[in-house]
């Protein structure tokens, strides 16, 4: 079924109603994501300062970057709102559901991310204004088109979710350096298990959009689940470099290996299940994770 037939199939579905426009804002900035987005860029800012904190200097941090990621968010869905559409995981949103115009959506995801960007040039300082920038750009002008190209795009996407604690460190420190940098490594690979569940679990959904995933073409699991494996096994070890070089505590290196191995064990039962359950396991594990992690990277940090 070609695209069109596909879009008028679907236009025959009930629409699902907003209890509020507020709350229609908040799927269109993907507040639950934005959260993570603030977290990871609090614990950079955390971890890169020294000395008694500069609450004016955190405050334009987390708001620039907040209005970044809800911008980001709000001009994806507005590119992706046909697609949308065609999925049931997302049809629902503001934008494929008809209850908001595609214009008012496109302006308020602008001025989002040029203000957020402003603030943080006004602010912080260049550098964090530059990364932010990087951030939408890559996300909408590089992976956005890319889904529907080539399975290299969750590579590709997961650099604007790795660049947030950068903004952080960076705004903190002025500059870059080898302990920021780790904090990038930590959230690339972080995201690699994370999105390679989610593709397993909604393959159907993302094929019926054209999307093009590595689950796509992987009607066994053995591809993706592999990869899964090999990124978490990945991540357990650029986990542990803090803790080796001294920028963490001998607690931080125990607790994270901990941490690292229940990951690995999980992707390992979806390497041998290969089914949706495991991949859910894998899934929900990592949103855990990822949280427990943070935290003792900040608690422990030297």
């Amino acid at each position: 079924m070609g695209l069109a037939n596909r879009m008028k199939s679907l236009a025959a579905i009930p629409q699902e109603k907003s209890d509020s426009v507020f709350g229609d804002v908040m799927v269109l900035v993907k507040a639950r994501l934005s959260l993570l987005v603030l977290i990871t860029t609090l614990v950079g800012f955390l971890i890169g300062w020294r000395g008694p904190l500069d609450w004016v200097l955190l405050t334009a941090t987390l708001a620039g970057t907040a209005m970044c990621a809800g911008g980001a968010a709000a001009l994806n869905q507005w590119w992706e709102r046909d697609l949308d559409a065609l999925m049931k995981r997302t049809r629902s949103r503001p934008l494929p559901a008809q209850r908001m115009q595609p214009l008012d959506a496109l302006l308020f995801g602008l001025f989002l991310s040029v203000t957020g960007v402003a603030i943080l040039a006004l602010f912080t300082n260049l550098r964090a204004a530059f990364l932010a920038f990087a951030t939408i750009a890559i996300y909408i002008l590089v992976y956005t088109p890319m889904k529907r190209r080539s399975s290299f795009n969750t590579l590709v996407g997961a650099v604007p979710g790795a660049l947030p604690p950068l903004i952080g460190w960076v705004t903190a420190r002025g500059s870059y350096n080898l302990e920021g940098s780790l904090l990038f490594a930590v959230l690339w690979f972080w995201q690699m298990p994370h999105f390679l569940a989610i593709a397993w679990m909604y393959r159907e959904d993302y094929a019926n959009a054209g999307y093009v995933m590595i689950s796509g073409n992987d009607p066994e699991g053995s591809i993706t689940s592999r990869q899964s494996l090999l990124y978490t096994l990945c991540l357990l070890v650029v986990t542990l470099l803090p803790g080796l070089i001294g920028f963490n505590s001998p607690l931080y290196f125990f607790v994270a290996l901990l941490l690292g191995v229940v990951f690995c064990a999980f992707a390992m039962s979806f390497v041998f299940h290969r089914d949706r359950n495991a991949a859910r396991r894998l899934f929900f594990y990592s949103i855990l994770y990822l949280p427990l992690l943070l935290g003792l990277l900040v608690a422990t940090v030297r």
